[in-house]
């Protein structure tokens, strides 16, 4: 019988930086901080590199870098819709009019 999978979870902002500063301290190593806290390693090794990048300390895109992408396909499909909706009270009112 295999592991099963872990059902996926999310972690906050405030919670990653605590596990990072506790692995970043060097009390624990990042498997016993794992371990403690009933994470995966892997999980905790990705957090910790990430907020190296963040911190300037590792070369690789930040976290304001990765979410900028997302963040902007979100704000263009948003102005699409706009546009699409303009466009058909454009139509309607041309016709109303004549």
């Amino acid at each position: 019988m295999g592991k099963k999978p872990r059902p996926r979870r999310s972690f906050t902002p405030e919670f990653k930086a605590e596990i990072v500063e506790l692995c970043r301290r060097g009390d624990r190593s990042v498997g016993q901080v794992a371990k403690d806290f009933d994470l995966t390693e892997t999980a905790v090794r990705l957090w910790v590199s990430q907020a190296e990048t963040d911190a300037g300390e590792r070369d690789g895109l930040t976290s304001s870098e990765r979410e900028e992408p997302a963040a902007l396909r979100r704000e263009n499909r948003r102005l699409r819709e706009d546009v699409e909706i303009l466009k058909r009270a454009t139509a309607f009112f041309a016709k109303e009019t004549r």
